[in-house]
């Protein structure tokens, strides 16, 4: 096994740093943001086009202005992202130049304090996409599509997180209350990982996207197998809460371990292939697709299937079930119980490292604290789908996603939280077993 460490390693160090120079669309925003103030009141501005700038972490934007009649001016504006905590976190404007010429730090200042943080609308980017070659729509059924679009990573991650609950429930009848905090272990192992090769930006971005789910699942089944050989079997016996208890404790230790090693500052991942790709409009708004959301999408909702025919077609699956039916009979029959749990445990720490991945793809970083709430909250998809139900569970995280988008598109955002955690309530309460489970919680549905 050592042989093929160094490798491996190689192969992880050359293909995390397939993400480049890439700018958000936050980004962007703000540096067109800060051209108005750099040119006469009523001067009319085009953007002409965006590329890199001169240094690294510049993004250069060529405008052309015109004031009234008169004749046009090409003109250009540097902004430079940098970061303060040794490159880990999101990068924030620390320079401008305009013309090629550095802002002194008392103008950048009065720039930045009146100018960008008001919010005002900048002028509009070139290659936005447009409503006169899209199809129309009405303007209710753009709405309620775009709101389903954006909840699409959320059913990925509420899935992988609620299926990870239910396949360790199934064999044990507990639940494992740290699974939030191993997504947050995998999104600090990605962003690491990632950080400390930008410099090299020898490999393409799909490749540094593949390499960090592989950094984020090893190192996250790395964590769940200590977990299971060195806490979860010291408690198999155990009767009453101890196991509750013991992975709460589990929890506040990894969440503190995430803060030791990572500070409390967010940790940034640069993004990649998040350009919106229009689809259809009602009016001036226009309903976009974010790419890399959608690819991990379909990388998150398909290793929940996997895991799914994983259960139900493989001698592995075959040894799950009868251990969920009836541990003393599968041991009768040459199934080792104790493996198989162990592999469970390792299969969910795993799935939770690419939720992880997925969270900080998408939206940019997750913080040591913020498995947490995630976790509560695929804890609430599985019970809700039939805890203890691998399909159940990741059917659970669907609905969660489309209950918070329906939430977020009618009523007040700042609520939606309370009313997963409401709805959770109201499920125990009418049907323990959950929606996919039986009425009772006994006997489990496996």
């Amino acid at each position: 096994m050592r042989p093929l460490l160094l490798p491996i390693l190689v192969a992880v160090l050359v293909a995390l740093a397939g993400c480049g120079e890439d700018f958000d669309t936050d980004q962007t925003r703000l540096c067109r943001q800060a051209i108005p103030p750099l040119n006469p009141p009523g001067a009319h501005i085009e953007i002409e086009r965006m590329t890199v700038g001169p240094v690294r972490r510049a993004l250069r934007l060529l405008y052309r202005m015109q004031l009234g009649d008169g004749v046009a001016r090409h003109r250009s504006i540097d902004c430079l992202f940098g970061t303060d905590d040794k490159g880990l976190g999101r990068p924030t404007l620390i320079g401008i130049a305009s013309d090629g010429q550095p802002m002194s730090d008392a103008s950048f200042y009065f720039l930045r304090r009146f100018y960008l943080e008001d919010r005002s609308e900048p002028p509009p980017d070139p290659a936005a996409p447009t409503a006169s070659d899209l199809p129309a729509v009405p303007a209710g059924l753009a709405y309620g599509l775009q709101q389903a679009l954006s909840g699409l990573p959320s059913a990925a991650i509420y899935g992988l997180l609620a299926a990870a609950y239910a396949l360790v429930y199934g064999l044990t009848g507990r639940i494992i209350l740290c699974f939030g905090e191993f997504a947050a272990l995998g999104a600090l192992a990605s962003v690491v990982g990632v950080a400390l090769l930008l410099s090299l930006a020898v490999s393409t971005p799909l490749t540094g996207l593949a390499v960090a789910f592989t950094v984020a699942i090893l190192v996250s089944a790395l964590h769940g197998f200590a977990m299971g050989r060195f806490v979860l079997r010291h408690l198999e016996r155990a009767s009453g809460q101890q196991m509750l208890i013991a992975t709460i404790g589990l929890s506040i230790a990894l969440s503190e371990y995430l803060r030791l090693a990572q500070g409390p500052q967010l940790r940034w991942l640069p993004p990649v292939f998040n350009a919106p790709v229009a689809l259809v409009h009602a009016g001036d708004f226009i309903v976009t697709l974010n790419p890399v959301a959608t690819l991990l999408t379909l990388i998150g909702l398909g290793a929940t299937l996997g895991l799914v025919q994983l259960i139900r077609r493989t001698a592995y699956g075959r040894a799950w079930r009868a251990v969920a039916d009836d541990e003393g009979t599968a041991a009768l029959f040459g199934v080792d119980a104790r493996a198989v749990r162990d592999i469970a445990v390792i299969i969910a720490c795993a799935l939770c490292g690419m939720a992880g991945v997925i969270v900080t793809v998408i939206y940019g970083g997750m913080g040591f604290a913020g498995g947490f709430s995630l976790g509560l909250k695929a804890l609430v998809a599985a019970i809700l789908g039939g805890i203890g139900s691998v399909p159940g569970a990741a059917l659970g995280g669907l609905f969660i996603a489309g209950f918070e988008a329906v939430w977020s598109a009618t009523l007040p955002i700042e609520q939606r939280d309370l009313a997963v955690y409401l709805l959770l309530a109201i499920v125990l309460i009418w049907r323990p077993g959950g929606f996919f489970g039986d009425s009772e919680l006994t006997p489990r549905q496996v």
